[in-house]
């Protein structure tokens, strides 16, 4: 027998806005001092990576029109390591999702997967290069920076600098690392890598984007290489400052309506919904970091992640459709590359919603499941405006950034038992 459901109403988290930026105005002021110093028909590589960031299309158009007014030729490289399925034809289509082609930038994509090797770290890893990026004359990489999937540090992330040791990789460059940051940690050896490639090839510096709670585009600033390190830390320390996190600290059910690689490098953000890329506890009598989130159910994937499905090895449960929608060769090309199995492994899986739910809430161990603490989210960029549960409702009190919309109602299923899309 099928257990009640708590009653959910929508709740709206009042993060800070930020003021609107003036996309193209920001980019021309940010690089040009960095333009102003090239030369006549400079090659130069920009490289775009695999993120759903907001405005992304407009940052590099906006980055290449100014280099072609400064007479350079620029071109777009795909820099997102084994992303794609570690194909030309895959990294290329996951660009076309965010807007970046070739008609609508009026620039070439250069899509090659070949890599040569620059040097040796100091620990012995081996550095790769893509080989578009080495035949240029510059190198310049856009990339958002946040907190990282798989490590934290209160100084590097997610950014330019992981571009380059990742991104121009490619799939060689990504492997390479991952395998040393395995043994040796992995922030000394983005750190490491990185130095290397700063001093054997052409970086003219990184186009470091911050973005707010509401996945808005916050900052964007031109890092130069030789300071590309220690500027990207003050802009690593703004953007963890700025991101969204869940309402509350305890969750018996989370429910994600979609991941994927736009979303997250781990296809729902370690840092919102504290399970590692490596694997986690479900005992419910271990889980004591804040935030607690007990069961973890996933719905299904983003279309912009082409079926990779990496990340849904960190949930409780999944749907059959997502199971389907699944594409087992990019999901595990970048699951093994990035030495994380845990996050393609296949949890249990339920044809419609509603059974998932009701599975998942009777393995919480609790007599009155209407009482059990329920978000669901759109996905983990997000959060602004989510559904809870009704056993939240004094937990409202004092809280002036939290708004309830409506009052508690029952859950609403569709005639296949899915649930009715968030508004």
């Amino acid at each position: 027998m099928i257990q009640p459901f708590p009653k959910m109403f929508a709740l709206r988290q009042n993060f800070p806005t930020t003021p609107p930026l003036d996309i193209v105005a920001t980019v021309r002021r940010e690089l040009a001092p960095m333009t102003a110093q090239l030369r006549l028909g400079a090659k130069i590589a920009v490289g775009v990576g695999s993120r759903g960031i907001t405005n992304l299309a407009a940052i590099v158009r906006a980055t290449l029109d100014l280099l072609r007014a400064a007479g350079a030729e620029p071109f777009v490289l795909p820099a997102m390591g084994s992303h794609g399925g570690a194909t030309p034809e895959g990294q290329r289509e996951l660009l076309a999702e965010y807007g970046i082609t070739e008609a609508a930038l009026g620039a070439p994509i250069r899509d090659s997967m070949e890599v040569e090797q620059v040097g040796m770290t100091d620990e012995g890893a081996p550095v790769f290069v893509s080989v578009e990026a080495r035949r240029a004359d510059g190198i310049l990489v856009i990339n958002r920076v946040k907190p990282h999937t798989d490590f934290s540090s209160d100084t590097l992330g997610s950014g330019p600098f992981k571009m380059l040791v990742i991104g121009l990789g490619k799939r060689a460059g990504a492997a390479a690392f991952h395998i040393a940051a395995s043994r040796l940690g992995h922030e000394r050896m983005l750190r490491s890598i990185a130095r290397v490639i700063l001093r054997t090839t052409p970086v003219l510096g990184g186009l470091g984007i911050v973005e707010d709670q509401h996945h808005q585009t916050a900052r964007v600033a031109f890092l130069p290489a030789a300071e590309l390190e220690t500027r990207e830390a003050e802009l690593f320390r703004e953007a963890k400052a700025l991101m969204p996190s869940l309402p509350f600290d305890e969750v018996d059910l989370l429910i994600v309506d979609r991941i994927g690689k736009n979303i997250s490098g781990g296809g729902m953000d370690p840092n919102v919904i504290r399970r590692g890329v490596q694997g986690y506890t479900s005992d419910l009598a271990l889980l004591q970091t804040a935030p607690v989130v007990r069961r973890i159910f996933v719905r299904g994937l983003t279309p912009e992640t082409h079926g990779n499905a990496i990340g849904i090895g960190m949930a409780d449960a999944t749907t059959a459709r997502l199971v389907a929608a699944m594409d087992s060769k990019s999901t595990y090309i970048n699951s093994l590359t990035s030495l994380t199995p845990q996050c393609a492994k296949i949890p249990v899986y339920f044809e419609t919603d509603r059974e998932a739910i009701a599975r998942l809430l009777e393995t919480l161990a609790t007599a009155d499941t209407t009482r059990a603490k329920v978000v669901r989210i759109t996905d983990t960029l997000s959060l602004s405006h989510v559904e809870v549960s009704e056993a939240y409702l004094p937990e409202l009190a004092g809280r002036s950034e939290l708004n309830a919309l409506s009052a508690p109602a029952e859950m609403t299923f569709d005639s296949t038992g899915d649930l009715s899309p968030l508004p």
